[in-house]
């Protein structure tokens, strides 16, 4: 499984890496994958509601901060992070129909 799928560090999950067409896979690879992928697309609300507690506690950080520099850097932290959840969901959204047709 691991040649279908890299380790994604910026989002702490598996992402697809598929290196051919999803019809030359033998039916027991294109299950084999869509099995790991499920499992994977279910961890993703659970990573971002990580994430979200993470924010929550960089804006409460950020309310009690009167240093512009940190104020900025706590800011783009936020935005680092608010950035992950929206590609999470991304992938997140990514159905079984068009795993199927193999648009990774």
């Amino acid at each position: 499984m691991q040649q279908h799928f890299t380790f994604n560090q910026r989002l702490s999950i598996d992402l697809p890496t598929i290196q051919k067409d999803w019809e030359a896979l033998t039916s027991i690879e294109q299950q084999q994958i869509l099995v790991h992928w499920e499992t994977v697309r279910g961890k993703i609300p659970d990573r971002i509601k990580n994430i979200e507690s993470i924010i929550n506690r960089k804006q409460e950080e950020l309310s009690n901060e009167s240093d512009f520099e940190t104020s900025c850097k706590l800011n783009h932290e936020i935005a680092e992070l608010a950035s992950q959840i929206n590609e999470l969901w991304l992938w997140f959204r990514t159905d079984q129909e068009v795993t199927l047709k193999g648009h990774f």
